[in-house]
This record gives structure tokens, sequence and C-alpha cells, in this order.
């Protein structure tokens, strides 16, 4: 597994991108993020169009281990593009119509930790070649509002998680990739 970390608009998936072609003719690609505005549609779109179309796409957040378990074909490399979008479908999933001010970040944190876990296990088992694709969010000011500064320690958590887990960790800055581990 190799985790791909920056800034938005770092270049990260570009990168993970390449490197999944350099790995393999066929990719399996899994899109974490959904429509949830005009604007996200727009990016959804662009997004689908701008893949190669020999490879495969599958839609969707959630028991992402067990997609990718199962969904996989022999000698496919595998990109999962974003864990940072993960987490945020996922928290709001987890959280229902609760408001942010009475949510209960650390039961919250439990169920987003749980699906990582299965993934970490499936990433460990694959013999096929794993990008993930996450943001890096810590290096800002501390977020003014209680659910972006939970988010964002959920999220830095989680990507540590990865790292540790990682036999190649990417960070990516202004298009430019430094190898950290």
């Amino acid at each position: 597994m190799i985790l791909i970390t920056g800034g938005a608009r770092s270049g990260k998936s570009l990168l993970a991108e390449k490197l999944a072609a350099q790995a393999s003719k066929q990719v399996f690609y899994i899109a974490t993020s959904v429509v949830t505005d005009s604007e996200m549609a727009e990016r959804i779109r662009l997004h689908r169009e701008n893949r190669p179309s020999h490879w495969r796409t599958w839609e969707g957040y959630h028991d992402l281990g067990a997609v990718i378990m199962t969904q996989t074909q022999p000698g496919e490399a595998v990109i999962l593009e974003c864990i940072t979008t993960l987490i945020t479908n996922l928290l709001f999933d987890l959280a229902g119509e609760t408001p942010p001010e009475q949510m209960d970040f650390a039961v919250l944190e439990m169920g987003i930790q749980q699906q990582i876990s299965d993934l970490l296990a499936t990433c460990a088992c694959m013999t096929s070649p794993i990008y993930l694709v996450t943001n890096e969010l810590g290096m800002g000011i501390v977020p003014e509002n209680r659910l972006a500064r939970h988010f964002r320690d959920i999220a830095g958590r989680v990507n540590q998680r990865l790292a540790a887990a990682a036999s190649e960790v990417f960070l990516m800055v202004s298009g430019i990739e430094v190898k950290i581990k």
C-alpha cells in the first residue's frame, strides 16, 4: 500500500494515476465522492471523463476493504481517491440528523476507525498495488468551528495509521513529489 498525501490541488491524484499506470495496464479506481450540489456534480463528471476509459471504476465509500477484496481483478492496480472524502461521508452518515454542536465525535470516530481497520486489513493481504490518496489537513490554522476542528483531528489520526501501515508515503507539494517513507 502506498499513501499519497498533500494539500488541495497539490498533484496527489496525478501521482496516484501515474504510479498505478506504471504498475499495471489495468486499474481499479475507487471514487469516494458523492454529488451534494451542482458544483460537486460537475467535478465528478470531469473526473469520470479524465480517467482512461479502460479503467474500471467503483463509486462509493462504505466497506471499501470488502470492495477491494472482492472486486479487484488479478494484476490490477487499485486507486482509492480519496480518504478525506471517505471520512467526510462516513462522519455525516454516522451522525445522521444530529446537529454538529451535538455530535459525539468520539463515537463517530470509532465507526470511522473501524472502516479504516477493515481497509488496512485488506490492504495487508492483497498482492495488487494499492494507492491511497488523502489530504494533509494539519498544516494550517486551527479551524474556528467545532465540526471542522474534530474533522481535522480525525483525519490526522486516520492519516497517521495509514502512513504507519504503508510501504511508501509521498507528500505532494506544488506538483512535486517528495518521498517521505
